[in-house]
């Protein structure tokens, strides 16, 4: 081979090396750059994102049971002392009987007995809540005023009437027998009303019995107006089960703020029961008067 071929081939020689060289090294940064965009690539999403904010979840509807979640007992607040006011509930029913003891705390210490003892009834009885009712049962409205007895034990720490601190015809200041008692500041300043104001909002009982003493009546509940027939037909079948007299209405003295009447304000047929004494919880007439109620309520 002469020289000018010789040179000829290292030419070749060289070009084809280049040219291999460019092929395997020289796409190296495009490959390194695609091998990122692998190991960063986002999955593609499958559905929209339909939420606001990061992790948001869908809206789904609460079944009934998911938002009563009272259970077998629920605490409705707490007195201005920082004691507990506490309901006991019975059933599952959609009808709810709401009974209401101690609003009176140790002035009337019978009321709260008379509802404790209905909550072990219920307690050892289950069955004697009728299918499709709720019977809920506030032992204690005043717990601050059961710590004490006779007159003081009437009233709140506040030394408010409880009983004269619910928004039918309010007034600050109320009259208990021949004396002034204290109405509160507004409807509701007291936590106490304002616990049971709260539940009644909540859970809208459809009818309500209120414990107090002491004439040994019933009477119905009524706001600037009649009973409904509804409160009067309530009254008149706890009477007569429990063998108490039901009146149209309670004449002794003026009486604002009151907690029965603030019900039928809000649509609730309700009843005050007044014990015959301060001491006796009169159970076996009361027991007859609620089981009556609660067949008509189920009916």
């Amino acid at each position: 081979m002469n020289s000018k071929n010789i040179v000829i081939v290292i030419i070749v020689l060289v070009l084809v090396g280049a040219l291999t060289y460019l092929f395997t090294n020289g796409g190296g940064e495009e490959v390194a750059v695609n091998e990122t965009d692998t190991n960063t690539e986002q999955p593609i999403p499958t559905e929209p994102d339909e939420g606001i904010g990061d992790g948001a979840e869908p809206l789904t509807e609460q079944s009934d049971e998911t938002m009563d979640e009272r259970g077998e007992s629920s605490v409705l607040g707490t007195s201005v002392g920082g004691r507990t006011i506490t309901a006991s509930h019975f059933g599952t029913g959609e009808t709810e009987l709401l009974i209401v003891g101690g609003t009176h705390g140790g002035y009337s210490p019978n009321t709260t007995a008379l509802a404790e003892e209905a909550i072990e009834y219920f307690t050892n009885n289950p069955t004697a809540v009728p299918e499709g009712v709720m019977v809920t049962i506030i032992p204690t409205l005043n717990p601050d005023g059961a710590t004490l007895s006779g007159t003081p034990g009437r009233f709140n720490s506040n030394d408010v009437d409880l009983n004269r601190n619910f928004d039918c015809e309010w007034s600050a200041t109320g009259v208990w027998r021949d004396q002034e008692v204290s109405g509160g500041a507004e409807p509701f300043s007291e936590p106490e009303a304002n616990a049971l104001r709260q539940y009644v909002d909540t859970y809208s009982p459809n009818h309500a019995i209120v414990l107090f003493a002491a004439e040994g009546k019933v009477y119905p509940s009524a706001c600037a107006s009649t009973p409904s027939n509804a409160s009067v037909e309530l009254a008149a079948t706890y009477a007569t089960a429990a063998g108490y007299p039901a009146e149209a209405e309670f004449d002794a003295y003026a009486i604002t703020g009151d907690m029965v009447n603030w019900m039928a304000k809000e649509g609730i047929p309700a009843i005050s029961v007044l014990l015959s004494d301060r001491q006796s919880s009169e159970w076996t007439k009361n027991q007859a008067g609620i089981e009556a109620v609660l067949e008509l309520l189920a009916q």
